[in-house]
């Protein structure tokens, strides 16, 4: 397991201090799982969770072919 050096200021240190303790966890285990959380390269749960529930929400391919057509355009 690696290690790293954080300089944090006071109040940052205050913040990482209290909301460990709030959630039961080691100051690394707790910076460690918020690095995870927010440098995860994959869509939240919560978000995956969305898809499909919007029945009337058009696909791509489907708007594509729903749109009006395009204009003639001037010349210039």
């Amino acid at each position: 397991m690696s290690q790293i050096t954080l300089y944090l200021d006071e109040a940052t240190q205050a913040l990482v201090e209290q909301s460990a303790q709030a959630s039961g966890l080691s100051k690394s285990r707790w910076v460690a799982e918020i690095i995870r959380k927010h440098a995860a390269h994959e869509w939240p749960r919560d978000c995956l969770a969305l898809a499909g529930r919007f029945a009337d929400f058009p696909l791509r391919g489907e708007a594509l072919d729903s749109a009006a057509a395009d204009v003639p355009r001037m010349g210039f």
